[in-house]
Parts: C-alpha cells; structure tokens; sequence
C-alpha cells in the first residue's frame, strides 16, 4: 500500500493508519571500506541528537549519521562555490525564516511586470516555477488509465474484443479489479475513521456533560455515578484513555488525519469523475505545449510541508539560530512545483526537470514517485538532456516495503528496470538513527539493482510552513539527506561530473556488514547488499575525501 503519494509518511496519518487497523554497475573500490564495529552499549538520544542524528558521526557518536560537521571540518579553508539545487516537489514556503534567504532569484527576471524579461519562456519565474497553477488534490495515474481506457472496454467483456486489443484489455481488466479493490478499501477506511471520531466526540460531550467541565481529569470521570449501560461504556472508556495518557482530544486529531486522508483518497485519488486538470488549459498527453501554470511555486503556506520539509533538509540557512542547519551551504534553492497531492503527471515532471536545468540546476531532488507512467519516455528523454547538460538528479526510492527491482517506481532511469539509460541519477533507501538490525526504515522500497544506497530518512526534524518544524519519515527525507552532500561535493568540487558525483556518494558511503531486518518483514534478516547497489549508506566526510582525492589525480 502506498502510505502516502510523496515519499514521507506524517506521523498523523502513520498513527490514524495504525489506529485502524535505479541501476548503476560499478565496482566498489576496496580502498573505501568503511564498516565499523557494532557499538557494544546504545545510549538514548537526547532531544539536540534526535533533531539532528541525520548529520552526526558513526565513529564518534554510535549513530550512523552522514558525519557532516566532520566534513566541514576536513573543508575548513577551501573555497566554495554558490551552486543551485532545484526541489521539484509540492511548492515551498518560501518566507519560512530558515529559506528565505537561501532562495535562488532569478537575476534576469524583474518581479512583476508580466513580462518575460529574460526570454526563458516563463514570466515572472522569480524563484521558480509552478506547473500545476492552483491545483492541488488530484487523481492518482491508475485512476486516470482506468477513465482512459475505460472509453473503449467499458461495458465489453472478452467475447466482444478483437484478437488485436485482446492484450490491453487483459491488462484494463487487471488494473480495473485493483482500482475497485482500493477504492471499496478506502471508503470503508473512511468509514470507519469517521465512526471513531463520533464515538470519542459523543464520549467527550458526556464526559463535559457530567463533569461540568471542558477539561476534565481522571479523578473527575472516576467520581461519576451512573446507572446508565451507555455512559458506563464511555466512562471507562474515557478512564483507560486518561490512564494512557492522552485525551479524547489528542485521539480525535490523530483520527481526523485519517478522515482528511482516505476522504482525498474517495474524493480526488479515485475518484473517475474528478478532474481539475482542465483548469490549467493543458494537455498532459500532448508534449507539444510547454509553458504553463504561473511563477508562484507556493500556492497555500499550509499545502507546502512535503516541499519546505525537504528543502529544509538540503540547505536550511546555516549559523542563523533558528530551527536546523542543513546539510549543504553555500547553495540556492530553486523551488519548482510538479507534485500534486495525487500523482504527479508525466509531462509536468519532464518539463520540471528541463526547467531547473535550462536555469542553472546542477543537482535536482525528486522526493515522489508512482506506481504507472504513461508516457516514461518523456522523463526518461528529460533525464537524458540533465545527464547531458551535467545535472545530477537524486530521486527517493519510495515507501511501500517493496522490491523495485520487481516492482517498477516512476521516475526511474532503467525502462527495463536492468539497464541504464544514463548515468546521473542515483536512487535512495530511508534508515533510522538505530546502528544495529533494525537500521532500515521499515516502509523504505529496496532493490539490489535499482536502489543504490540509504540515507537518514527516520524521524527527520526540519522546517515546515509558517516558521514552523516537524519530523517526517521517508524515502522522501532519505533523497534531501543525499542531495546535500550532492551539493556540498559539486560547491566545493566543482571540476567533478554528475556521473563522478554519483560514483562517489555510493563508492565513498560506510559499507555495512552486519545483518539487518529487511524492510517489510518482521525478522527476515539480509545483507544491505542485497537491498542496494552499494550495500552502503551515504557518508559526508568519506564523500569529500573521495572528491579531494579525484580531484588531485587530475
């Protein structure tokens, strides 16, 4: 099941959820074996190691952390050069104090005028660009297959079909037992969400009703007395939660995120009638038209959270005293938006890749992904001209537990998911702070051929709209991990190729050699090597060490 359309999982909808019941071939250089032993004893983290265990020492602090102060340390003189990294995402909220003065501008481009002052094609691009206008929800790409084909098979059954289009409508039919299974899984999920929110709210207002108080504590449920078999019901109830250490409210929240995220599912994701496509005045089956939406990549501070959270991993503003640093400075952010809250469209990710390119991109962050793709060949073909012009793309793996080797996740740069079609992009698994078995996110996708290499991706503290920071969880957090230290090896190293970028983050990350819990399963142990390319995990100071060393030889 897919938790959640961009690769992050909230911690709303992971607990509503619970409540309810990329292929590159290169020899791995024995000189770079970074394996470390076991740490014998594990010390709880503090709450400054929880909200920064992503950027910490393996050596040093027993938690496998990307060393990045290390690798600064080891930068310390050296001259940096100013690089753009494009967040092909949701949108960014790009007032929030720990980005907005970290912002690319584009320096040709006057706000405002309506005009395209620097002849890109795109007016008023100012930080960025927006290719879904005002859309937000949207369907998900089996949903807009089905209505597809459902034109020409709907109402047919095989014995109507002719001998030519007897493959595709096999394959209709198979997609279309899939959609209708999650569709009915969906509303009952609704359903029952809502079934939840109505028993703790009725057990609250008899709680206020009794007690005589909105904010009541145990020792005012238990001294209610009562003969009615209902109100019995919901004050023990109401005494079990207490007990628990929470409150109805607290339980409501956590429910409605369930009900805000199966009602989108009903609502948008599956449903066949909703299209809000149209508003843009644009054909996604048509490549012809490229320039569309508006230059505002932010379109509600509220929708913006998957967009601003991974921005903020890459390159928060450094040394300000608020909130993180990132992993990266000395770095721009280019805000393009192309992921709706649904599945993104093929044309809008394949133009996104061409935009951050053709204005200066030198590494782009994909933190989506989907399980079809009509027209792969137009991102395939959009990763092509970024391997060519030098643009690094670090893409996330996705979070279905799954083996993508087998089962395909878009975008992706191998058609036949065995063989590349380029050699700058490079694929990443999420893992948590804990250095022993359970390492690997339990959600994070796998693949021995198409995923290269893990990053931190569990529990990561970084900003969200209006000044605000949250932990999330993903792949989606995993690819921010691994794009700033991208940009931090292309600002310091910028004589280095994408592809020698790439070989890098996955030659110079430390190799793991004990056996972990494979994601998806309960106790089912592997090697990371037969989870990934690398069998490593990305490490900043051996990175900029690697990048030091290739850059001497030359």
């Amino acid at each position: 099941m897919r938790i959640s359309k961009t690769f992050y999982i909230s911690s709303l909808v992971m607990a509503s959820l619970v409540s309810c019941k990329s292929i590159h071939r290169i020899a791995v250089p024995a000189a770079v074996s970074n394996a470390i032993e076991l740490p014998s004893k594990k010390a709880a983290l503090t709450e400054g190691q929880r909200q920064t265990w992503g950027h910490a020492d393996i050596s040093n602090d027993t938690i496998p952390g990307m060393s990045i102060a290390k690798a600064y340390e080891f930068l310390k003189g050296k001259k940096s050069t100013e690089i753009i990294v494009a967040v092909n995402d949701s949108g960014v909220d790009l007032g929030h104090e720990d980005l907005e003065n970290v912002l690319w501008t584009n320096p040709k481009e006057i706000p405002g005028n309506g005009i395209d002052d620097d002849k890109n094609k795109y007016v008023d691009d100012i930080h960025g660009w927006n290719f879904l206008g005002e859309i937000y929800d949207e369907n998900l790409e089996i949903t807009r297959i089905i209505k597809e084909k459902s034109k020409k098979f709907d109402g047919k059954t095989a014995a109507d079909i002719s001998k030519k289009d007897k493959k595709e409508y096999d394959e209709y039919i198979k997609l279309k037992e899939i959609f209708d299974k999650k569709l009915g899984e969906a509303s009952e999920s609704k359903n029952q969400f809502n079934f939840y929110y109505s028993l703790y709210n009725g057990a609250h207002q008899a709680m206020v009703k009794q007690t005589g108080k909105e904010t009541y504590n145990l020792e005012d449920v238990e001294a209610i007395v009562t003969s009615d078999e209902g109100l019995i019901k919901q004050k023990e109830m109401t005494i079990r939660l207490l007990k628990g250490g929470t409150s109805y409210a607290e339980q409501m929240k956590q429910v409605q995120g369930g009900i805000d995220y199966y009602t989108s599912q009903v609502n948008a994701h599956y449903n066949l009638d909703f299209n809000p496509r149209k508003e843009l005045n644009n054909d996604e089956n048509n490549l012809k038209t490229k320039v569309y939406g508006d230059g505002n990549p932010m379109i509600r501070q509220a929708d913006e959270i998957h967009g601003t959270h991974v921005a903020g991993i890459i390159l928060a503003e450094n040394g300000n005293g608020k909130g993180v640093d990132g992993v990266a400075t000395n770095v721009k952010l280019m805000s393009v938006r192309c992921v709706p809250n649904g599945d993104e469209y093929d044309k809008d990710v394949a133009l996104g890749f061409k935009y951050a390119v053709d204005n200066g991109a030198k590494v782009i962050n994909t933190s989506f992904g989907k399980a079809y793709s009509p027209h792969a060949d137009w991102v395939h073909d959009a990763i092509k001209y970024a391997e060519k012009h030098d643009v690094l793309i670090v893409n996330a793996a996705g979070n279905d537990a799954a083996n993508i080797d087998i089962e395909a996740s878009f975008p992706n740069d191998a058609p036949d998911l065995s063989k590349e079609i380029s050699d700058n992009m490079i694929t990443i698994g999420a893992m948590g702070s804990s250095y022993d078995k359970n390492m690997l996110a339990t959600f994070s996708n796998y693949g021995k051929k198409n995923v290269d290499i893990f990053a931190p991706g569990v529990k990561i503290y970084a900003p969200v709209p209006n000044g605000a920071y949250k932990y999330l969880s993903g792949t989606s957090m995993a690819s921010p991990s691994t794009a700033g230290v991208a940009a931090m090896i292309r600002s310091y190293y910028p004589e280095l190729s994408a592809k020698q970028v790439k070989y890098i983050l996955m030659n110079s990350g430390v190799e793991i050699n004990f056996k972990l819990i494979k994601p998806g399963t309960k106790d089912e142990m592997v090697n990371l090597s037969d989870l990934c390319v690398s069998g490593r995990i990305v490490n900043a100071y051996n990175a900029v060490k690697m990048a030091e060393a290739m850059v001497s030889k030359k």
